[in-house]
């Protein structure tokens, strides 16, 4: 990464801790050059008792033996609105001799940056967004990280990491760096050089469960579960929300006069927005029928009683693949 003229301001955010953290030493990487980062760099990490403006004296004050100074703010979306105030009014008039790094949680792991603190480093500085983009972003980012690693993958290899990691991609950099310090830089790697290094399977998205539950794929669906749940860090409630949803949407359009995916998508509320669930919905409950979605319905119910301590006194993560494994019987090819 290059930051090209060095500004007064550089917002670093992204969910993942790992990417966050990479794109962040990339960029002092930069900023400090042939510096001495011990001279350079102050680094700040969240705490209750530094306060927004001791980020801002810090930046104010004039480098000592070097040209600039480069001072890091980590987790400020930690402090509130009103305190950040002190950074959005600095920006206002930063220090020529002072490159400021903040670096923000966000998504589902963090806060939201506020508006005027997002708009001030708009204005004077850069945004450095370390996320994976969703969609088929996510695969072209993959791509590009893969063709850029210091050892050169063959397909399976690549096939396999993507499959492993699923949306653990934080874990990619020190992977590659693994595999380099193993194999040697550019060297060629196969899928069983790679399979010793992967470790525990990454998490997936939500919608690899369902597909694999509507498909009636057992063996897939309880993988997925296991995925979301240890790896992926999802309570088994929050999976709970997502299997209500997606049932929840066949029940509303069951026994309905919805015929297309644009209908079912109004039914559904998805106006303005990707329909493509709404299709799923419609297809997978006609699949089903009323009782087959009736049936899953009382599953649900019956598997969110004892997830909060009624009936009976299983573990969470049994509870869970007793449901999804009887979700999959239901799929009108398991029932055949």
């Amino acid at each position: 990464m290059t930051v090209g003229d060095v500004l007064p301001v550089y917002l670093v955010r992204a969910g993942d801790p790992a990417l966050r953290n990479e794109a962040l030493q990339a960029l002092v990487h930069d900023l400090v050059g042939d510096g001495d980062a011990g001279l350079m760099v102050e680094d700040f990490d969240y705490n209750e008792d530094v306060e927004p403006g001791a980020i801002v004296d810090a930046a104010r004050t004039p480098p000592f033996l070097t040209d600039r100074r480069v001072v890091v703010a980590r987790d400020v979306t930690n402090h509130s609105t009103e305190a950040l105030k002190a950074i959005v009014e600095y920006l206002d008039d930063p220090s020529p001799t002072t490159s400021l790094v903040l670096v923000a949680a966000i998504g589902d792991s963090g806060a939201k940056v506020p508006k005027a603190l997002s708009d001030a480093v708009k204005k004077v500085g850069h945004v450095v967004d370390a996320s994976v983009p969703g969609g088929k972003g996510k695969a072209m980012w993959l791509q590009e990280h893969l063709k850029n690693a210091p050892v050169r993958l063959d397909a399976a290899a690549a096939t396999a990491i993507e499959e492993h990691l699923g949306e653990d991609l934080g874990r990619l950099a020190n992977l590659l760096t693994a595999l380099a310090a193993a194999y040697g830089t550019d060297s060629k790697v196969s899928v069983d050089e790679v399979e010793p290094f992967l470790g525990e399977a990454g998490g997936v998205p939500p919608w690899e469960l369902t597909d694999a539950i509507d498909r009636g794929e057992i063996g897939r669906a309880l993988d997925a579960l296991h995925r979301m749940t240890r790896s992926g860090s999802r309570h088994p409630l929050v999976v709970m929300a997502t299997l209500q949803s997606h049932f929840g949407n066949m029940l509303r359009l069951d026994g309905s006069d919805v015929r297309t995916e644009a209908d079912a998508a109004a039914a559904l509320g998805m106006k303005g927005r990707s329909t493509f669930p709404a299709k799923k919905a419609l297809d997978q409950g006609r699949r089903l029928g009323h009782d087959g979605v009736a049936r899953a319905i009382s599953l649900l119910a019956d598997a969110d009683l004892t997830l909060r301590g009624f009936g009976k006194s299983w573990p969470d993560e049994l509870v869970m693949e007793v449901l999804v494994a009887r979700l999959c019987r239901l799929a009108p090819a398991r029932r055949r």
